[in-house]
């Protein structure tokens, strides 16, 4: 039987590589909660959260008070009839990342339950996603560096963070441009611009040559009409990532006409948004990207099979796992440079 009779919570600390920085915020390190979903027969499905205050107001140090409220609420049902507990865990609006969390544990217990990897049972669209590597914010000498290192090791689509000057940012993209011939970018300012200084770094881009196909969060989350301004001024595909968190600002986005693509990630929405936001998106003939914040293997695992299983995301920025010190690898996928194949 795949009923819930148990749910563990463990805090879990990743030091980055080195630190990561983006507009106006830099980080050294994440904190994860790793969820283990028990069922009776004993089988186990595992899921995990890397929360952010910056996009999500959300603060580690309360996760740990959810679960028993969580298991209250869903003890007892079956992970066969995983749309009920999505339902359920939909009301948790205070930490998204721990929704997301715990419907993928939902999916990984039925996925053993069944012998079916979760992709298959999300559609087995597609057998793997090709991912991006993201160049940080730091000197334009360190970030043609980086550049260059990830396109001699395979990487065609370099993520490329800016938003903090913009006569700086359009000198180093011409220099990673000049660094990685042939290579294609998408270039993140992480709300760091003002309307003026999107549209003309979007232009600059344009007049250079340089291969950006996708401009995301150009502006603050909650300027959807500055958004909209940017997006019929800009020879760039521009795309939402902090102002779609919910199905229900996805839906404001397209009815707006503020957006090309739209960024889903797990953490921000969970997966039965996600799943809501695809069919939204699709309908609408917006491009899709999947993104990340700090998971560990075993988080971008959720969206690895995510991604496979609906097939409908053009671009995929699934790299925290790389930048993340981690003594084991716990990801139900593998990698092949660029490519990232579920398992």
């Amino acid at each position: 039987m795949g009923k819930i009779v148990d749910m563990l919570f463990e805090l879990k600390e990743y030091r980055y590589v080195k630190p990561f920085r983006i507009a106006h915020n830099v980080a050294d390190s994440s904190t994860n909660l790793e969820v283990t979903l028990i069922l009776e027969n004993g089988v186990e499905g595992k899921g995990e959260a890397a929360p952010s205050y910056r996009v999500n107001g959300e603060r580690i140090e309360t996760f740990m008070s959810l679960r028993d409220f969580i298991l209250g609420e869903i003890k007892g049902l079956d992970v066969r009839n995983y749309r009920v507990i999505f339902k359920i865990m939909d009301g948790l609006r205070c930490a998204p990342s721990v929704k997301a969390a715990v419907q993928y544990a939902v999916l990984d217990a039925l996925s053993v339950e069944c012998g079916v990897p979760v992709y298959q049972l999300l559609g087995g669209a597609r057998d793997h996603v090709e991912t991006d590597k993201t160049v940080g914010i730091g000197t334009l000498e360190e970030m043609v560096e980086e550049a260059r290192k990830l396109w001699r090791e395979g990487f065609t689509l370099i993520k490329v963070k800016v938003g903090e000057d913009l006569r700086e940012d359009i000198r180093k993209l011409e220099a990673i441009s000049d660094a990685t011939k042939g290579a294609k970018y998408i270039v993140d300012a992480n709300t760091g611009y003002t309307v003026k200084e999107a549209i003309t770094f979007a232009r600059e881009m344009h007049a250079r040559g340089i291969d950006v196909v996708v401009f995301e969060q150009p502006l603050p989350a909650e300027d959807i009409d500055g958004l909209k301004i940017v997006r019929f001024n800009s020879p760039l595909p521009v795309a939402a990532d902090e102002s779609a968190r919910t199905r229900y600002d996805v839906l404001r986005l397209i009815k707006e006409e503020a957006v090309d693509f739209v960024n889903i990630k797990l953490m921000k929405s969970g997966i039965s948004d996600a799943l809501a936001i695809v069919e939204m998106a699709t309908t609408a003939n917006i491009g899709l990207m999947i993104g990340c914040m700090g998971e560990s293997s075993l988080g971008i695992s959720q969206s690895v099979h995510f991604a496979s299983g609906t097939g409908v995301f053009m671009y995929c920025d699934l790299d925290s796992f790389l930048m993340l010190e981690e003594k084991e690898f716990r990801g139900k996928f593998r990698r092949d440079v660029n490519k990232l194949i579920p398992t």
